[in-house]
């Protein structure tokens, strides 16, 4: 190593002294310690020096001496080394200093922050532990279709039909998860003993009732209870709307999850559901987005084979415009060949489809449309008071398969300023899915790769057994 660090420093020298030789009035280390035979060499330099060395060498030297150790510790060496990763470094800055002690909600008390504060990290460990995290299974479940993969993977390794898999609708719901979850782990052929697993799934039992809390308890318990039955060693479970604020790098906001069969409106404070403020709920999905598609193609002679081509050109080819009316008057023709069924060509259906989210009634549906209700939501959010700062809901979250659609962003901020009075309007801003199709499964993947990942997150079998009073998102 000294060997190298000196071919290193030759290789330095020689570049300095074939240019201005300005890097000798370079500010030099000063500890109280010597480095030994870098001790002349300005800091600037020897810090790219162990950059070049990498991690491992970095960390060695830590044991050298106590000067090396104080120089190896700086946080601006390893946040280096955190930007080589192959997760994106805002992401680990997101997740290590708002996530990495649990549930955000757990860190705060009487509205006062007790996370640590960033200077207070520690980078040179993170990176450690990081590097030491085995990573999860991560099944990101739905009504309608599910993704699953590893963590340590950069995106799902597999997609199902959840409809199709998930067993007799009529079966006990401990057995339909069972065969659900036996299905995931027999296409990812892994055994369930080797991983925690993270769950995200849809919320349900929308309301702060009695009831709706009975029922989400029975569903806690069935998915713990069919997983650790299968061996599983810790499982994390968390709603899709908190995954999809956590993969936007927030932990407040309102998060609007366009799902199968509805849409959830979801106000989280600090990664609680505010239920009690209230969840807003619309019947429209993607499902009666691509029915409508598919009645307005029949209607101009377009016969498809099945939902999946419809769904296809929906993706592809469907867009929100800014402006309905305008739209109208304007040539939208666009083409697109299907894999088996041949070429499509569009015109109106292609924004009129995403539309349907602004004005049901074009879909015969009595709903309320997306900005009413997400203006509702704010506006409960307003009246709750629930901080002395009212700029924690006008952060807005899409996720969904349909949220992908080009445009929806823009024209629901542009729709809520027109419904709501100016002061609530003052610092809105939708974001589109930060991950598209799959915002919710990178939201379970920055939990699943935190340096202190299982501990804080996870429930053990016997801890679910026990019936330990735990802080659950649910």
């Amino acid at each position: 190593m000294a060997t190298l660090l000196k071919k290193v420093w030759e290789s330095v020298a020689n570049r300095a002294s074939s240019s201005t030789g300005s890097a000798l009035t370079r500010p030099r280390l000063t500890v109280e310690s010597s480095l030994g035979d870098f001790d002349g060499i300005p800091m600037d330099v020897l810090m790219q020096i162990v950059k070049l060395l990498g991690p491992k060498e970095a960390a060695r030297l830590s044991v050298v001496c106590k000067s090396w150790k104080l120089f190896v510790s700086d946080n601006r060496l390893w946040i280096y080394f955190l930007h080589q990763q192959l997760e994106p470094w805002d992401s680990i800055f997101f997740s290590e200093t708002n996530l990495r002690k649990g549930c955000p909600v757990s860190l705060y008390w009487n509205g006062r922050a007790f996370s640590s504060h960033v200077s207070e990290l520690s980078f040179k460990q993170i990176y450690s532990q990081r590097a030491q995290v085995t990573g999860s299974i991560i099944i990101d479940g739905g009504s309608g279709y599910c993704k699953f993969g590893w963590s340590k993977y950069p995106r799902p390794s597999g997609r199902s039909a959840t409809f199709l898999e998930f067993g007799n609708i009529e079966s006990p719901m401990y057995s339909r998860l069972r065969h659900f979850f036996a299905t995931i782990y027999s296409r990812m052929q892994v055994k369930t003993y080797t991983q925690p697993v993270v769950i995200s799934l849809p919320i349900c039992h929308y309301d702060d009732t009695e009831s709706a809390k009975a029922s989400r308890r029975q569903l806690k318990d069935a998915i713990y209870s069919a997983l650790f039955d299968m061996n599983v060693p810790a499982v994390c479970a968390i709603n899709q709307a908190t995954l999809a604020l956590y993969a936007a790098r927030r932990i407040s906001g309102i998060s609007i999850n366009i799902g199968f069969q509805v849409t959830s409106i979801v106000p989280i404070l600090h990664g609680k559901v505010m239920r009690k403020v209230g969840v807003e709920v619309i019947g429209l999905g993607a499902l009666k987005l691509t029915g409508f598609l598919r009645e307005s193609l029949q209607q101009n002679g377009i016969n498809c084979e099945s939902l999946y081509t419809v769904r296809t050109l929906k993706e592809n080819l469907c867009y929100v415009a800014a402006d309905y009316e305008a739209e109208l008057s304007k040539d939208t023709r666009a083409s697109l060949e299907v894999p088996g069924e041949g070429w499509f060509s569009l015109s109106e259906e292609r924004f009129k489809t995403g539309e349907i989210l602004f004005k049901p009634r074009l879909a015969g549906v009595r709903t309320m449309s997306l900005h009413e209700a997400v203006a509702l939501c704010m506006d409960h959010c307003h009246a709750a008071e629930l901080t002395g700062d009212d700029s924690w809901y006008k952060t807005i979250v899409l996720s969904g398969g349909s949220a992908c659609l080009p445009g929806l962003a823009g024209r629901l901020e542009k729709e809520l300023h027109g419904l709501l009075p100016q002061p609530m309007c003052n610092g809105i801003r939708v974001i589109p899915p930060p991950y598209g199709v799959d915002t919710a499964w990178f939201g379970a993947k920055l939990i699943s790769t935190l340096s202190t990942f299982p501990d804080p997150w996870c429930v053990t079998k016997k801890q679910f057994r026990r019936k330990s009073r735990l802080s659950l998102m649910w």
